[in-house]
């Protein structure tokens, strides 16, 4: 009786012991079956077949292709042959093709496959044998693995698994993921389930805050290294946001999905951190760009199926996440406004329905730029510098780079230099600690304590954002040495005719480079440029030229010499100024007609200072007074309503029938702990943040605001008054 029950017993555990096995197996298939129909998704062209399999030589070498050359700027010329095997083995799967299952392409795949895995070309860049590589080889053995030779297969295995944990490129950052799963899926390829389960737990544990090291910021920007330079929209998006997400529609309906936590704080990165990087959530930001701003690109929106794959395993935020998708298929037009600062990564942007701008800065905080690695951005030493670029349908400076004065840019004030120092002086250290924004989320302003670190030159640089313009101020403004010092207003892409008013006249601009004196304002492809006070500028409305091979050290880049029509509008300060400044109102969205009629009040818009100590400004018809005090410091915003701030700082006030009906407050410097305001009039008020004093003798209020700490430290804290 005992010996029947303990078989009996085994009976069942053997049992139970093998339905888990084909329950993980039929798991670990489904996952498998997804990953392969994704790379089907590919469409392939027989006539492209056709072709890669004429470019074959007989030792499986594809003609065209300089094998010789390894170095980092020569882009790794090689990942083309594995990405073409891939794309013949398509081709070979694809039922629908004239080569399905040809013996004459399979050969062929054969051949290429073994020429690699003789030679195995290894990259002096190691993203090329970490990534590149593995990447491909591991795709081309779940398309067409299981009918290689096997001895084949197993010499390309090593090559595949140069992409493992341990790897250089495996640390926390944009690539962490990405190689991750590549290994997962070679593990798949072998059926190495248990493996396959620790990685798959690695990839999921990925999303979370890196603040201070690399990866996500607690504020939804994404540094890629230790600089602390915005990475957000290149290696945050593609190789963190959309692997991460690519990896949860894997395994999502299985035991191996990934939390619906970890999914919904993709979600949140996806909405607050990305998507606010981009214009209008649908095209990419150029300010957010770093070196690859050197390469060639396209206008199109994203795609929407990062989206679609994340709403298959929530429905958390559902309402935004589709009308991106909306947005991105044509189907919606912009309807949000918005304002947010990215404290971890001294980054401000700004969102109306009928335009996207930013300002993009650094600080003693984080470094100015990306460095060129590998060739490209070349000549990107001052894109930091308070750029503000601005997009209306979003490519205003499509592919301008070739041709682009890459020291009279967007925003910037810079000393004019006979040519740039050389790539390995791009990035620096930033030599302020006053650089910051104050926000409540739909209103903010900015500032810019600004000293080059690669010329003996200082401003001290603000802008303001208001529903339909903006303003920028910049004072204190000082230089050594014979250069001149230039801060411009827009380089863009010449779109139409310039128009002016200058004396009273309005007048269409001939095309040509010339400086401009007692201007009011300026009008170019529906974007105003006002001057509070006539001001001189030089205007150049013309064609420039240029390669794109100029602004990169990479290999195998055109020379063919581009023209292209150009628009800029700036400001000379002269050699050695002193006391230099500036003060303009850009409106986006707007006509000459209108442009007109509103520039004889500027636009409602009073700017209350703009010197050393205090930057301010307010839009009377909104009732917003925001100020950039570098020093502690008094101003009266209207009749009879004083603000006094103990300590620099920033400052917006909503006041409406002289009342203060909401304050905001920021420490750009991040040295404090609370802030000291004083504000006329009673306010009986307290709350989380904060508390008030009360002097009635005086008519005043003191609010007593502590400030964000750790990882919020630069973030604003807001106040509504009732």
């Amino acid at each position: 009786m005992k010996n029947f029950l303990r078989q009996h017993l085994f009976s069942i555990s053997m049992f139970t012991l093998l339905t888990s096995l084909c329950m993980a197996q039929n798991d670990v298939k489904i996952i498998k079956e997804r990953i392969v129909a994704d790379l089907m998704q590919t469409k392939t062209e027989d006539e492209h077949v056709a072709l890669l399999m004429n470019k074959m030589n007989a030792d499986g070498s594809f003609k065209g292709i300089n094998y010789e050359d390894l170095s980092r700027t020569a882009s790794f010329p090689h990942g083309g042959h594995t990405r073409d095997l891939v794309y013949m083995a398509k081709a070979y799967k694809n039922k629908s093709s004239r080569y399905f299952k040809s013996k004459a392409l399979k050969a062929l795949i054969i051949n290429g496959l073994e020429f690699w895995v003789k030679n195995d070309f290894v990259g002096d860049n190691w993203h090329d044998n970490q990534i590149t590589t593995p990447t491909n080889l591991g795709n081309l053995m779940l398309v067409i693995g299981d009918e290689l030779p096997k001895d084949l297969v197993a010499k390309a295995q090593p090559m595949i698994f140069r992409a493992n944990m341990n790897a250089s490129g495996a640390r926390p950052s944009g690539d962490r993921i990405v190689i991750a799963g590549i290994l997962a899926k070679n593990l798949l390829f072998q059926n190495d389930y248990k493996e396959f389960d620790n990685i798959i737990k690695i990839i999921e544990g990925e999303l979370k805050f890196g603040t201070g090291e690399r990866g996500m910021q607690h504020d939804y920007s994404f540094h890629h290294r230790i600089d602390r330079v915005n990475n957000t929209s290149s290696y945050g998006y593609g190789k963190y946001a959309n692997a991460y997400g690519e990896w949860s529609y894997y395994v999502s309906g299985t035991p191996y999905a990934f939390s619906k936590d970890k999914i919904n704080q993709l979600v949140d990165y996806y909405l607050d951190g990305i998507y606010k990087q981009m214009v209008y959530g649908i095209y990419e930001d150029i300010s957010v760009k770093n070196r690859s701003i050197s390469n060639p690109s396209s206008f199109q929106p994203y795609s929407t199926l990062e989206i679609e794959r994340v709403l298959i395993s929530t429905d958390y935020r559902k309402k935004e996440l589709e009308e991106i998708i909306r947005l991105r298929k044509g189907e919606a037009k912009p309807s949000a406004s918005f304002a947010k600062f990215f404290w971890q990564t001294e980054h401000f942007v700004f969102q109306r329905p009928a335009f996207y701008t930013t300002v993009r800065m650094f600080s003693t905080r984080n470094r100015n730029m990306e460095e060129p690695y590998n060739g490209p951005g070349k000549l990107t030493h001052h894109r930091a510098d308070g750029t503000n670029y601005l997009m209306l349908k979003g490519d205003e400076y499509l592919n301008i780079w070739p041709v682009y004065d890459w020291q009279k840019i967007s925003g910037t004030t810079i000393m004019q230099k006979p040519q740039l120092p050389g790539p390995n002086e791009i990035q620096k250290e930033g030599l302020t600690d006053f650089v910051g924004a104050v926000t409540d989320g739909l209103y903010g302003a900015v500032v810019f304590d600004f000293k080059s670190p690669h010329d003996p030159m200082e401003a001290k640089k603000t802008w303001f954002f208001f529903d339909e313009e903006y303003v920028c101020l910049g004072t204190d403004i000082k230089a050594k040495g014979n250069m001149e010092v230039a801060t411009t207003v827009n380089q863009s892409l010449l779109r139409s005719d310039v128009t002016m008013m200058q004396e009273g006249s309005q007048q269409i601009v001939t095309k040509g480079n010339r400086v401009i004196q007692k201007v009011k304002w300026v009008h170019h492809d529906k974007i105003g440029y006002i001057f509070p006070q006539p001001a001189t500028v030089s205007l150049s409305n013309q064609t420039e030229t240029g390669t794109w091979a100029a602004i990169t050290d990479q290999k195998n880049i055109s020379k063919d010499v581009l023209s292209k029509d150009v628009f800029k509008l700036w400001y000379n300060h002269g050699a050695k100024p002193s006391a230099g400044s500036y003060e303009y109102i850009v409106v986006p969205n707007i006509n000459e007609k209108d442009l007109n009629e509103t520039s004889s009040n500027n636009r409602f818009i009073e700017i209350l200072s703009n010197t050393s100590a205090l930057q301010a400004v307010k839009q009377t018809k909104l009732g917003i007074s925001q100020l950039a005090f570098h020093t502690a410091g008094a101003i009266d915003i209207d009749k009879g309503l004083n603000i006094r701030l103990d300590s620099p700082g920033m400052v917006m006030v909503n006041t409406k029938d002289g009342k203060v009906k909401g304050l905001t407050l920021a420490d750009p410097s991040r040295k404090l702990s609370r802030m000291l305001l004083s504000v006329t009039g009673i306010y009986k008020a307290q709350g989380d943040s904060y508390r008030t004093v009360i002097d009635e003798k005086q008519n005043s209020t003191l609010f007593i605001v502590d400030l964000p700490q750790g990882v919020y430290l630069g973030k604003s804290v807001q106040i509504v008054l009732n």
